[in-house]
């Protein structure tokens, strides 16, 4: 039985989206056979494999044919339309082929990102009821396996694990690749019986909230592919483009503007499993790369590369830049010293990107916003009681248009959408009078770590229960490289002490991932409180961002 969505998506919105046009009815795979019907030998995805040490390469008739392949193994190991299918997998083109199958037979992708360990995979595999679980067998020195095996037997609808890279039943390349299971099965049968239509929901992406559990947005092809179109026209994007994605695919950085874009476009996708600032600059140079979209720290890495310059980046024309704020020097370097156009975003995976700066703004927008509203969605800038806020003002930041999302699965009270549409972001902004907006902070408690959420509420509750911690608090300390980096302030019972090498030891020990885990530990005597108990966190973001100064400042010293 597939599970219980409580998907959002009334009539009137879908009447409304055809009257406009600003929903292209189509599936993802529609691009992906029209490319393959009249260019089969064009190269599709090429890129390094760092589990399997070489590069590898699929023309669009390759991807077409083991996306097929897979469809039908999925299929035959019992997945049905509405299924969820989750895996969690780097930049390799398995990624790809696997959300192609998913939509030939009607099936949900839920890519669940690298970095997440036991804790983050057990509530997110049994919330989806995943019935089938794929994994590398090892990826950085992680074994995926074994995590997977320890975490089955609290994962009941769980049937099948299958591993690339292993070596037992499961194999991955024995199931799904070896056995052509297209001799076996009538795939024309099979998918028309099982088409999914650009309304049904395809992607699951859990998302962090402040409730301290994540939240699984869902999206249909509608809102995915309305999005991408309008991307394409405001980045000035063509079919000649050759796009690398270093981000991770199961991000919706890498799902939308690596895989599905460069299917949309028929291009080349060059795929980046582990970044790496030399490794990139390499690919660029020696695959013709003219595009990415990735965080700001992406782009310094890049910028400070040994290697990056004008001439091995002779090709490289656009940066797409969101997750935390483009510093101005940075972007003067990259157009200065690769010779690139860097363009500023913001969006959720919710929405996708929202906003956008577009290639020949005059510098103090590119510099200073975070672009104007895509074709197709709408911003706008409110006080708390929802009136709109004028020029300049801060204030809650909302959102609403075709990209929109369709619902949290199982989670439809927290949709966060009032009748007319308008989305709670959680974002506090501000807008000019050309309608560009700047995100000034959150509303909601979120950290931001190179772009990547960090849920607040789940490592708070995690430290609380830590035996010398009596009161915890985690905010963002400001960082030049990842816009933000966590900063935990604790209050210690009497007689405790705690350095930050136990208080990491200990979050590991709680399988919680690496990447979130906070990298300044301050202790401090009493929590600045309000009347009612409330921690006042905007002083403890103030003292975070006096102490961040303070070391920006000794490291000038030291370097003078």
């Amino acid at each position: 039985m597939p599970a219980q969505l409580d998907m959002i998506l009334p009539q009137e919105r879908i009447d409304a989206m055809a009257a406009s046009g600003a929903w292209p009815d189509r599936l993802l795979t529609d691009y992906l056979d029209e490319t393959t019907a009249k260019d089969p030998g064009r190269i599709a995805i090429t890129g390094h494999n760092s589990g399997r040490g070489q590069m590898e390469t699929l023309s669009y008739r390759e991807l077409q044919q083991l996306s097929t392949r897979f469809a039908l193994c999925l299929a035959a190991h019992g997945i049905e339309k509405g299924d969820v299918v989750s895996y969690q997998l780097p930049n390799w083109w398995e990624f790809i082929a696997l959300h192609l199958a998913c939509l030939r037979i009607g099936a949900i992708t839920n890519p669940v990102m690298p970095i997440f360990r036991h804790r983050e995979l057990s509530f997110m595999l049994k919330f989806a009821e995943t019935k089938i679980m794929i994994v590398p067998a090892l990826f950085r020195g992680f074994d995926h396996e074994a995590m997977l095996e320890e975490l089955r037997p609290g994962l009941p609808d769980l049937q099948h694990l299958f591993v690339i890279g292993g070596k037992g039943e499961n194999s991955f390349e024995r199931i799904f690749i070896d056995r052509r299971w297209e001799d076996e099965m009538d795939a024309a049968t099979l998918f028309a019986e099982r088409n999914m239509g650009p309304n049904d929901v395809n992607e699951l992406l859990y998302t962090s909230g402040t409730t301290g559990q994540p939240k699984g947005a869902m999206h249909t092809a509608n809102t995915q592919l309305s999005n991408i179109l309008r991307y394409i026209e405001a980045v000035e994007l063509g079919p000649d483009e050759i796009v690398l994605m270093s981000s991770p695919l199961a991000h919706q950085t890498g799902f939308l503007y690596g895989m599905m874009l460069s299917i949309v476009l028929g291009t080349k996708l060059i795929l980046q499993d582990t970044w790496q600032a030399d490794e990139a600059v390499r690919l660029i140079h020696d695959e013709g790369a003219t595009f990415t979209m990735a965080s700001t720290p992406f782009l310094a890495d890049l910028v400070s590369a040994p290697t990056a310059n004008k001439n091995t980046l002779s090709h490289f024309r656009k940066f797409v830049s969101g997750g935390a704020p483009i510093p101005r020097i940075l972007v003067k370097e990259a157009m200065e010293k690769l010779g690139i156009t860097v363009i500023s975003i913001w969006g959720m995976t919710e929405n996708g990107a929202v906003t956008i700066t577009r290639p020949n703004d005059p510098p103090e927008k590119t510099f200073n916003t975070d672009g104007r509203a895509i074709p197709g969605m709408e911003v706008r800038v409110v006080d708390a009681q929802g009136n709109i806020l004028p020029p300049n003002e801060e204030g809650m930041l909302q959102s609403r248009g075709a990209c929109a999302f369709v619902g949290y699965m199982k989670k439809p009270e927290l949709h966060g959408t009032d009748p007319d549409g308008w989305f709670d972001t959680g974002d506090l902004a501000r807008m000019d009078e050309d309608g560009y907006i700047r995100i000034t902070g959150r509303s909601k408690d979120i950290l931001i770590r190179g772009g990547e959420n960090i849920p607040v509420v789940e490592i708070e509750e995690l430290l609380y229960r830590h035996p010398a911690i009596q009161d915890a608090a985690l905010v963002g300390m400001p960082d030049p490289r990842l816009g933000e980096r966590g900063c935990a302030f604790v209050t210690l019972r009497p007689g405790q002490a705690l350095t930050l090498a136990e208080m990491v030891a200990y979050l590991a020990e709680e399988k919680m991932a690496k990447n979130y885990m906070p990298e300044h530990l301050e202790i401090i005597p009493d929590m600045p409180r309000t009347a009612s108990g409330k921690i006042q966190k905007f002083k403890l973001r103030e003292d975070a961002a006096r102490m961040a100064e303070g070391n920006a400042t000794d490291t000038a010293k030291r370097r003078a």
